[in-house]
């Protein structure tokens, strides 16, 4: 009975002793092999020094694997010392080594995946500090527009190198896009602009389903859209937010090897796996295939090969059986890397954590440190569903909310490329003495604001007669409530101007979307400027609206006014009659006002007249400032069924229609007192004639003071350098008109 436990018990200790061996050997080979266990840093490897230290690890692992063996061997040899005494239920007293079995390698196939897409170690820079970066994105449309935006937003919180962006544009993202970048002016990045419609037909043979469109389908022309000198760029979809620097992204390119052209990250649903329904039949692809929002693309390399011809003839050859893409320009790619597999640089999946429904992104961390960039690529966007979509939430509204303001920092040590504009702008900032009383006022109309112009879908078609008439006005986030009922009023265009931060401006979004009224006018153009400064630069904000009405003739208003129900077609009307299109007449709308939140508004001239005589209504500001409209001569309004011509007097600020070439607001003047009268001075300097209209009125709601009228009120310091600026704004009367203007300096002095 003793020699048959005896041969067990060598054969024991010859399997447990190869069980030692191997395992060391698979430590050791893993570490030596790919550096990358949480104990060897991948990170060290790569100065005298580093490799110093790998060394001096690896040994003291070494001698850890050496403590263990020594650990074992003194088990087996109180094994063999009762030999004769079988343990408890068999075990042979193993217990504690089967359990280091059970979890080690378990443990470590478990979380290879993660261990792939996390590393502890600081990381060494691969990207020279200066060096160029080249960003490319389709986009179009109004929304597409507002995505680029929280895109490159995010992009400039991490970066440290100077940025080219490449847009593929349409005409309404052109204009949007070119406008925010000129007034953002960030130091150190460079943007063009390629026009999509030239690209069209190079993808427009190619049935898409894709809700992209057409436009889905042009990342496969970048070798001929972009400059022929590009050698590469990292390609992005729109609804990317960056979590890290994008340098380290673009340090990949030099670990492609010599055939690889492309740089992708591995789909992570089941898409092309084709298992998702019954006859599901998606495009081919390299196994689980890849995914197109972050592209790593070797121009250069492309070209060399025929890039062009080849994608074409994929395409060809997979449409005879496929018919049409579903997924746009990806199953393209994923089709021509099925074919070229040698082409391809697979990227760590947390370049691309696609948050669309029922994908494997969460083996795409462990820990926050791990993210890089998240893909909301989802029709659902936010609301996708994902056990941790509230973090990826909360860090894309982040960078929704951020103020756009504070990425217009300099890239210390990196030359940056001076605008016309930006030293424009260094020559009027030096120009200012920051001793004088109003430098804050001077500073404030110099000051170059963000503005992101028609930020809500538009569409405007122009009326055949060249009478339309866009109503034009600016606001802030506390006037928000007039919109609904200036729209239920006002069936024309409208350009409005709101003076917001980028927080407020996601709160317009919100409430526009919600609001059925909102929601159903498109012809209504929303153009955001940004707040920067300590003034309200009204008539900045005025401009903004007055530039971008899109009709022949303008009605300029304030918010806090609804016009008379039909308004729109008796301007119209009035604009023929009074032959506008070949004179220079700025049309007056009387202006009146109630003191009370509820009102039932007035459906004619007579129903206004008789609430005027019962002191429902006012003329506007007839208690407070009764020389800014008395000019309109209420009392002949009366019974006026005429226009009728009145001159102007001092403080004279009416409501007018006038062409959309009119001169713009002075905008020197911000915050309270002074804006339209200046600008009704102009008009008058240059000859136009104020025609009242008959048949026309207007009625201002009440609010809450502004607190640009309180500043007015309260601060000594404040009205001084008002009174400043208007003695300054005659002198500039006088330069520019000459004697004509002299009138305008008697009157004031003589009030």
């Amino acid at each position: 009975m003793h020699m048959p436990f005896r041969g067990r018990l060598k054969l024991l200790v010859a399997s447990l002793t190869a069980v030692i061996l191997l395992t060391w050997l698979y430590l050791l080979a893993g570490n030596l092999e790919n550096g990358r266990s949480l104990l060897l840093s991948p990170c060290l490897s790569e100065t005298p020094e580093a490799r110093v230290l790998e060394r001096a690890v690896l040994e003291s692992r070494v001698r850890e694997m050496e403590e263990e063996n020594r650990q074992i061997r003194l088990q087996l040899s109180q094994l063999q010392g009762t030999a004769g005494q079988p343990a408890d239920g068999g075990n042979y007293g193993n217990a504690a080594w089967g359990a280091s079995a059970d979890t080690g390698p378990e443990d470590v196939e478990n979380t290879a995946e993660e261990r792939a897409n996390h590393t502890e170690c600081p990381r060494s820079p691969t990207v020279l500090k200066c060096e160029l970066i080249h960003v490319a994105c389709v986009c179009a449309g109004h929304n597409a527009s507002r995505d680029v935006v929280t895109l490159v937003k995010s992009i400039l919180f991490h970066r440290k190198n100077p940025l080219h962006f490449h847009f593929i544009t349409d005409a309404v993202a052109n204009q949007i896009l070119s406008s925010l970048f000129q007034s953002w002016m960030v130091p150190s990045v460079q943007v063009s602009f390629y026009d999509a419609d030239e690209l069209k037909s190079e993808v427009s043979w190619i049935p898409n389903k894709h809700y992209s469109g057409i436009y889905g389908l042009m990342k496969l022309t970048l070798t001929k859209a972009l400059p022929s000198d590009l050698t590469k760029v990292i390609v992005l979809d729109t609804d990317i937010t960056f979590a890290t620097d994008i340098a380290e992204l673009w340090a990949i390119f030099r670990k492609f090897t010599d055939k690889q052209v492309i740089g992708l990250v591995e789909n992570q649903s089941d898409w092309y796996l084709g298992n998702l329904w019954k006859n599901h039949k998606p495009w081919p692809a390299l196994g689980r295939g890849f995914n197109t929002g972050v592209i790593l693309l070797y121009l250069e390399r492309l070209r060399r090969i025929g890039w062009e011809q080849m994608w074409r003839l994929t395409a060809e050859r997979e449409l005879m059986s496929m018919l049409s893409t579903s997924l746009a320009d990806q199953d393209i790619f994923n089709a021509f890397i099925k074919q070229n597999p040698v082409l391809v640089h697979q990227l760590p999946c947390f370049w691309n954590v696609q948050l669309s429904d029922h994908t494997r992104s969460e083996q795409c961390y462990t820990e926050v440190s791990d993210l890089k960039v998240i893909h909301w690529n989802s029709p659902k966007k936010l609301r996708v569903k994902n056990k941790h979509v509230e973090f990826f939430r909360n860090l894309y509204l982040t960078f929704l909310e951020y103020d756009g303001n504070l990425l217009r920092r300099e890239l210390f040590g990196c030359p940056s490329h001076a605008t016309s504009e930006s030293v424009q702008l260094q020559g009027a900032l030096e120009e200012l003495d920051e001793d004088d009383q109003c430098y804050d006022f001077r500073r404030e109309r110099i000051t170059v604001h963000r503005v992101h112009l028609y930020f809500l879908q538009y569409e405007y078609t122009p009326t055949g007669d060249d009478t339309d008439v866009t109503l034009v006005a600016q606001l802030s986030m506390d006037r928000l409530q007039m919109l609904e009922a200036i729209c239920k009023h006002w069936e024309g265009p409208v350009s409005l101007a709101l003076y917001m931060s980028d927080a407020e401006a996601q709160q317009f979004l919100r409430y526009a979307q919600a609001s059925e009224v909102l929601k159903n006018r498109k012809n209504v153009g929303y153009h955001i400027v940004y707040k920067e400064g300590q003034f309200y630069p009204v008539n900045l904000v005025r401009n903004v609206a007055l530039r971008n009405a899109n009709t022949p003739y303008v009605f300029l208003a304030d918010v806090d006014f609804l016009p008379m129900y039909g308004l729109y077609d008796y301007l119209r009307k009035s604009v023929v009659q009074l032959d506008m299109a070949n004179t220079k007449k700025a049309l007056v709308v009387p202006a009146f006002e109630t003191l009370r939140y509820r009102l039932s508004f007035p459906k004619s001239k007579a129903e206004l007249l008789s609430m005027l005589d019962m002191g429902t209504l006012y003329t506007f500001r007839y208690h407070v400032w009764t020389k800014g409209h008395a000019p309109t001569n209420y009392a002949k309004w009366r019974t006026a069924t005429t226009p009728y011509k009145v001159e102007w007097e001092a403080d004279f600020e009416p409501y007018v229609v006038v062409k959309r070439d009119c001169p713009e607001y002075d905008q020197r003047f911000v915050g309270f007192g002074w804006n339209k009268v200046s600008h009704i001075m102009e008009l008058d300097a240059q000859e136009y004639d104020l025609m009242v209209l008959p048949n026309a009125f207007m009625i201002h709601m009440p609010h809450a003071p502004s607190f640009d009228i309180s500043k007015f009120r309260s601060s000594p310091g404040y009205r001084y350098c008002l009174q400043t600026l208007k003695e300054e704004f005659h002198q500039d009367l006088s330069r520019k008109y000459g004697a004509a203007a002299l009138k305008y300096l008697t009157a004031q002095r003589n009030i």
